[in-house]
Parts: structure tokens; C-alpha cells; sequence
């Protein structure tokens, strides 16, 4: 033990028996490995809270949950980061308490310029308790549109269908479009030849309609046919429209289009398409 403390107070310490450069910058070490164990623990802690009040729960509400879970994370991990940092400086004798009992922390952070920071941060409570979205929820944020990946204290980040992910500001978010709540509309628009018996095609679609309706728990109203929509320049336009659960829309319009082009070849009914007539005029004229 003598050893140990002949080594630490020779290569730790100065002379006035204070931590020299290289002993701080142990206890620096250290500090960041107990703040990195405290967060984990604590993340861990969250988890199973959040694991155990999702049984018997709606989905919608499983989102929020979610939602909250990573908020209460970013949350953690700022207060824990914050303690740390003023641990840091008070080893490098810098007078924190003085500078926060003079300026408070309020004061602080407006002083270094970070007053977006705390916009973000008022701005992201009130998009949480306001339940304008929550994690998972598809969304159109400005110019942005996709899928809500995390929501945090300070960003949002939204993943669109090519894979980017967007990091918005939460105090850039203004009108927010969300497309995940309450039933979703699945329109398919079905075009045949002018020369088919229109009564006949309604009938193939309706029996189509049916068989979609059997097959899927995630369809809420329809498919219906709401009869001819528009007569074209190659062929007669009819419109099936259904109401899906959230999300589901895109699939269901899928499945329509598949089964609606099967019928339509079991039944030899045509689908228009352009076509050009030529006359050759003839020579000898």
C-alpha cells in the first residue's frame, strides 16, 4: 500500500502534494467512465420502466412511450454531461459555484449565445406533451417527409424512403403534416377500353373489392368503387378508393392494382393503351 501511495504521490502530484497535469488528467478519465456507467445504468433503468408499462397497452400508446423513453434518455444524458463538466472544471480551479451564483444558469446560457438551444428545448416539450407526433409516426415536416426516427430535447431526426435521415432543429418545426393518425385513404385509379361492357367491368371489380375486404384485418371501410371518374382519351377511368390503418394505405393500393390486373386477364378485359393507325397511302394514285 506504501508503495502505491509513494508512486501516486511521485507521479500524480506535485510537490505542494496537489494532482499535477497527468493525475487530473486520470481524474478526468475517471469522471467520463463513471458518467458513461451512470448513463447506461440508467438508460437500462428506463427501459424496463417503459418494457413493463407496454404490456396491455394500445399501439398508439406503445409510441409514446417510446417517444418519452428517448426524451427522458437525452434528458439524462445532458444532466449527466452537465455534472461532469462542472467536476472538470473544478479540478482545473475554476470557480464554477462563483460564476453560476453571479450569472445563474440561465444567464449562462444566454450569454455564450445559445439562445436557439433553449428554443429548441421549449420547442421540443411542447411537440411531446402536445402529442403532435411521436416516434415512428410517418410526418411532413417543412420540406421534409418520412418516417420519425427519434425525437429529442433538442432535434428531431426524420428518415425519408431513399434512406436520408434529416435532423431538424426543433424550433424550425412549424406546420407539421402527420399521416399516421386516424384512418388512411388507399385510392386506385383503373382504366379499360372503351369498347368493354362498362356493367360487366363494375361487376369484376366488385367481386375484386370483396376478396381484398376477406383477406386483410388492415383494411377499416372498402375498397368500394365510386363508379366512372373521368373518360379519357384512350379509355374509361373508374375509381376504387378503401380506408386502411395508418401506414397501410401503400400496400392495400399494391394489393388492389395486383388482383385488379389478374381479374382483368381472367376475364379478358382490356386495359387502354395509346395506339397509332397508319395508312399507307397507295402508289399507283
Amino acid at each position: 500500500m506504501d508503495r502505491v501511495l509513494n508512486f501516486i504521490n511521485k507521479f500524480f502530484k506535485n510537490s505542494k502534494g496537489d494532482l499535477n497535469i497527468f493525475g487530473k488528467g486520470i481524474k478526468v478519465v475517471i469522471i467520463f467512465i463513471v458518467i458513461k456507467l451512470l448513463i447506461k445504468t440508467t438508460y437500462k433503468i428506463i427501459d424496463k420502466a417503459m418494457h413493463s408499462k407496454k404490456k396491455g397497452i394500445l399501439y398508439s400508446d406503445e409510441k409514446k412511450l417510446n417517444t418519452l423513453s428517448i426524451v427522458l434518455k437525452n434528458i439524462i444524458k445532458y444532466i449527466f454531461y452537465f455534472i461532469g463538466l462542472i467536476m472538470i472544471l473544478d479540478i482545473f480551479n475554476i470557480k464554477t459555484s462563483s460564476i453560476l451564483a453571479t450569472a445563474g444558469i440561465g444567464g449562462l446560457v444566454i450569454g455564450i449565445g445559445a439562445q436557439s438551444l433553449v428554443k429548441d428545448i421549449i420547442t421540443g416539450f411542447f411537440i411531446l406533451f402536445e402529442d403532435q407526433f411521436s416516434v415512428g409516426d410517418y410526418v411532413k415536416i417543412g420540406e421534409y417527409e418520412g418516417i420519425v426516427e427519434e425525437l429529442g430535447v433538442r432535434v428531431t431526426k426524420v428518415r425519408d424512403f431513399s434512406g436520408e435521415l434529416h435532423i431538424i432543429p426543433n424550433n424550425n418545426i412549424g406546420t407539421v403534416t402527420n399521416r399516421a393518425r386516424g384512418a388512411m385513404r388507399a385510392l386506385v385509379k383503373v382504366n379499360v377500353a372503351y369498347e368493354e361492357d362498362i356493367n360487366r367491368v363494375i361487376n369484376v371489380l366488385n367481386e375484386v373489392c370483396k376478396d381484398i375486404r376477406k383477406a386483410h384485418d388492415n383494411i377499416v371501410d372498402g375498397p368500394n368503387i365510386l363508379g366512372i371518374s373521368d373518360l379519357g382519351e384512350y379509355g374509361i377511368e373508374l375509381t376504387i378508393v378503401a380506408k386502411t390503418n395508418p401506414m397501410e394505405q401503400w400496400g392495400i393500393e399494391r394489393e388492389i392494382r395486383k388482383r385488379v390486373k389478374e381479374a382483368f386477364d381472367r376475364e379478358n378485359i382490356e386495359i387502354p393503351y395509346p395506339k397509332r393507325v397508319i395508312y399507307e397511302k397507295n402508289p399507283k394514285e
